[in-house]
């Protein structure tokens, strides 16, 4: 599709725009997640459905800003230090949430005598958690600081790069030609050195900087500062397999420190409020409701229950001594699959190793774990306290922080 005339973009925006906060605001007034709404308005609105809205590729670049101003959001919300406490076992949920699905989806589809490299893809697809459902979702609840949150928001981040790995794999495997152990090893240690150094590093050189920045006269230098590295990271991030929306995440986690005194969360939340809408109308506008036929819909049924029940299962396992409530929010929390799977199911279409029908199948498969997990994330939240104090080692770290 060419790109849209300067008129009939803005109108695409506005049209967008308007019935993405209309459904969402419908949504909030039932209690129910405004996300929800706003992924429905593509459902219903978009190519598939009523065609009232038909994105142009310019408006599928700007709802991919939109991710990745949201993952920037997120970031300024979670500070190193609490992702560091959190790492072994963000790690171990996200091995459990990457190894359960493939096998439970692998099984089912050659037990259904499905081709091999048409169910490893298919698999391979139901294991990438998409954090951008769940990060709106606890941040709508005013739930991003709880240890849930931040349990689910570092396992996204080995998820990507587990996810990384086993996408590498297959696309060898199904194309019958060699594994690369040598390749794989060599993105594994790139994705691994580059979150140890937005983690350990990254922060440390933002505090070097703060003089400098302080100094500036430049109105707003901070958040210009911030949104450059953003937009430079998430670059940065794809340049090694992984996904932009992880680069500015970190991006976001590297200023968290210091978010509160130069207060870029507000600034960050208004752009954010605006970009955001459009991300989720583009991945409800993607489900193709002509898919649905009856043997596509008993395959999907039955892969988007093993989807659910594996994750949930899977990632609560590592952290059920934390309390079971605990450990259901976390399996809750990585069930969403997003635009990760979709992703992963049209390098398959593009490929020619699976068929439209799989292709259906991972569609519905991703919608239907994208509608249930906000609304179950409500329910499991339902009771956090808002505006919530500081934890003591918080208040430490902000002290120690300020003196710094």
């Amino acid at each position: 599709m060419p790109h849209a005339s300067a008129d009939t973009f803005l109108l695409e925006l506005f049209a967008i725009f308007v019935w993405a906060k209309v459904f969402g605001e419908v949504f909030e007034q039932l209690s129910l997640p405004g996300v929800l709404g706003e992924i429905l308005a593509g459902v219903f609105l978009g190519p598939h459905a009523t065609r009232l809205v038909v994105p142009s590729e310019s408006v599928g670049s700007l709802a991919e800003i939109g991710a990745i101003f949201l993952l920037f959001t997120v970031g300024l919300e979670t500070r190193p230090m609490e992702l560091i406490r959190v790492g072994r076992t963000s790690l171990r949920v996200a091995v459990a949430g990457v190894v359960a699905p493939f096998v439970l989806g692998f099984g089912y589809l050659t037990l259904r005598g499905e081709p091999s490299h048409e169910s490893i893809f298919v698999a391979a697809a139901m294991i990438a958690t998409s954090v951008g459902i769940t990060a709106r979702v606890l941040s709508d609840l005013d739930a991003l600081n709880t240890r849930a949150a931040k349990i689910i928001l570092g396992a996204a981040v080995f998820d990507d790069i587990l996810g990384m790995v086993v996408l590498t794999v297959v696309t060898g495997v199904a194309t019958g030609g060699k594994v690369h152990w040598l390749h794989i090893g060599v993105l594994i240690a790139e994705a691994l050195s580059f979150a140890f150094f937005m983690i350990f590093i990254g922060p440390r050189i933002v505090r070097g900087m703060r003089p400098g920045v302080e100094r500036m006269s430049t109105h707003d230098a901070p958040l210009i500062l911030a949104l450059a590295i953003c937009l430079g990271l998430s670059v940065a991030a794809t340049k090694i397999g992984m996904a932009a929306i992880i680069g500015a995440f970190f991006a976001g986690l590297v200023f968290a420190d210091y978010a509160p005194e130069w207060g870029l969360a507000p600034r960050a939340h208004a752009i954010n409020e605006f970009l955001a809408p459009f991300f989720f109308f583009i991945m409800g506008s993607r489900l193709d409701l002509a898919m649905f036929s009856r043997s596509v819909l008993i395959d999907a049924a039955v892969i988007s229950g093993l989807a659910i029940i594996s994750k949930v299962v899977a990632c609560a396992l590592p952290v059920l001594n934390e309390g079971p409530k605990s450990a259901l929010r976390v399996g809750v929390g990585m069930t969403p699959r997003g635009e990760v799977a979709l992703i992963v199911a049209l390098i398959g279409l593009q490929m020619n190793v699976i068929s439209q029908q799989a292709y259906a199948v991972v569609i519905i498969m991703t919608a239907v774990t994208t509608l249930i997990s906000p609304l179950a994330l409500r329910y499991l939240f339902r009771d956090e306290p808002h505006d919530a104090p500081p934890s003591p080692v918080d208040t430490e770290e902000v002290q120690r922080s300020s003196l710094g």
